[in-house]
């Protein structure tokens, strides 16, 4: 027998067991089945109502916060540089290490330095001495001119008192002249006459030779006068010159004398200007000597130490890195769409991935300028091509201070801000 002749014999048994079922059987099991239960339509509403509360009341709290995954733990990270050349003589920390500001980081071989500093210091002694001789100069100088001022007034005064007593003996002598020749004119008249008297024989030879003595002492009388006259005369000349020079030396005294002052103010001067820049070169090599050893500006960690023992470095060449710890905030570049109602102030919660922890922040600064424009190549958009773009600006959020675990914080760890805006 086919299996499709045992399928068709199997139905025509299982249709003929129903055909003999009673018909009291067929009601009872129809009556057996149980009623569908149909559900009220106020539940509906009341579900959609509920969902839309809490829908509502989640928008609503969302639309009070803004948060970003785009933002790190910023700090001051103090780059450590030498001053000076010279050869690192030791190193004093390692990476990682904690420091308090001030504590000796590394050492410079101080030799050279040392060296010059005596060599400077010694300068400046010898430029101090030099302006202590000549700060006793100037009083010196300026009584010296008072007193030759006061000597060449006397000379003045003493020329022209010997000139007026020259030009008074002039005048005498003039004047005893000009009698000697009125006495000789007379002497030599009576002798005349007494020549023709004796001529005549009138009178004695005593007398014409007492007239003839008379006559010729008035004419070398006369001569005399005169040779005194002309001496008297050389005498003023001689007084007038010595006045003129007496007076030209008290003029070139009174000339001279405040220039000798001005000069040797300018010496003091000098000697101070030469002082004070040995002072200088003094204090220089003792900054340079003092630059020797390479302390910390502020307390944190070291990190990115390259300075070793023996190596030989340059002024301004990086040795390390000193990273303050305990001054950090959080750099957070929310997108410009965002910044609409943040404000310096409001309340933030951090969370830090590194920790798994949360902590308290305060923004404490809004943006001055977006992120792509500080950029090392800022975009142009006045090409023709551009193609706006949500741009990010940094936003600096302060962690609240007294909080657990921030000395674990460290610099570049990335964070998940989420700002409180009321």
């Amino acid at each position: 027998m086919s299996p499709e002749t045992q399928t068709d014999h199997k139905t025509e048994k299982q249709s003929g067991k129903e055909d003999q079922l009673p018909s009291g059987v067929d009601a009872a099991v129809a009556d057996f089945s149980p009623p569908r239960r149909r559900i009220n339509p106020l539940v509906f509403v009341i579900a959609a109502i509920v969902l839309m509360a809490v829908g509502v009341s989640w928008y609503l709290y969302a639309r009070g916060f803004e948060e970003t995954d785009d933002a790190q733990v910023d700090g001051h990270l103090n780059p450590i540089a030498a001053r000076i050349d010279g050869t690192i003589k030791a190193v004093y920390v390692d990476n990682n290490q904690s420091v308090q500001a001030g504590k000796l980081l590394i050492e410079l071989d101080p030799r050279d330095y040392q060296v010059a500093f005596d060599q400077v210091r010694a300068q400046s002694d010898q430029a101090t001495a030099q302006l202590g001789a000549s700060n006793p100069n100037l009083p010196i100088t300026r009584v010296s001119n008072r007193t030759d001022l006061v000597s060449q007034k006397a000379e003045v005064t003493n020329a022209e008192a010997a000139l007026a007593a020259a030009r008074h003996d002039l005048d005498t002598s003039i004047a005893k002249l000009r009698e000697s020749q009125a006495v000789n004119e007379r002497s030599q008249a009576d002798f005349q006459r007494y020549q023709t008297l004796y001529d005549k024989k009138e009178v004695s030879r005593a007398d014409y030779d007492q007239y003839r003595s008379i006559a010729a002492s008035q004419t070398q009388t006369v001569a005399a006068n005169r040779a005194a006259a002309a001496s008297a005369q050389k005498a003023v000349e001689q007084r007038q010159a010595q006045l003129e020079e007496q007076r030209s030396k008290l003029e070139q005294t009174e000339h001279n004398g405040p220039l000798q002052v001005a000069i040797r103010e300018a010496d003091i001067k000098g000697q101070q200007a030469n002082t004070e820049a040995a002072q200088s070169s003094v204090e220089k090599a003792r900054l340079n000597l003092a630059y020797c050893q390479i302390t910390a500006p502020v307390s944190g960690v070291i990190t990115q130490r390259s300075a070793e023992v023996g190596a030989r470095i340059s002024a301004g060449q990086q040795l390390l890195m000193v990273v303050q710890i305990n001054d950090l905030w959080v750099t957070a570049n929310f997108k410009e769409t965002q910044l609409a109602r943040m404000r310096p102030g409001q309340a933030v919660r951090i969370y830090v991935d590194a920790l798994h922890d949360t902590f308290n922040g305060t923004v404490e600064s809004m943006p001055a300028i977006t992120g792509s424009r500080s950029s090392v190549l800022p975009p142009e958009n006045a090409t023709g091509n551009y193609v706006k773009v949500v741009q990010r600006l940094p936003v600096r959020i302060r962690f609240n201070p007294n909080q657990k675990d921030l000395d674990k914080l460290r610099p570049g760890m990335s964070v998940e801000p989420r700002v409180r805006l009321n």
